[in-house]
């Protein structure tokens, strides 16, 4: 097997996993989407570790705000997860969610 189809096929399972693509040939779709779930559960729980402050103010509506999020947005190699959870914030600020924080008079 050549290395250009490997990847192809590494990239296709990546999508399936991340951003809700359909399985690829090969696997099956009843585990991929259960590892597809865990993997958006772990990115939510660790989201809310780094942005506590978005779970307080959104309470029951956190996790499928998130899982609304994160359909639209997934997670790629060069995204950190401190800057998913700030673009979390951002988008829900965006979507009219949450109100835009205040803006401090003074510096630090």
């Amino acid at each position: 097997m050549s290395r250009d189809r490997l990847a192809a096929q590494q990239a296709e399972l990546l999508r399936s996993l991340l951003a809700g693509a359909p399985t690829p040939p090969g696997f099956d779709g009843a585990q991929l989407r259960a590892q597809s779930e865990a993997l958006l559960s772990k990115r939510r729980r660790v989201t809310w570790h780094l942005r506590p402050d978005l779970a307080d103010d959104l309470g029951e509506r956190f996790g499928p705000l998130f899982a609304e999020y994160a359909s639209d947005h997934p997670k790629t190699t060069d995204v950190r997860a401190r800057q998913d959870a700030d673009r979390f914030g951002e988008w829900l600020v965006a979507q009219g969610h949450l109100t835009p924080p205040r803006r401090r008079w003074w510096r630090r």
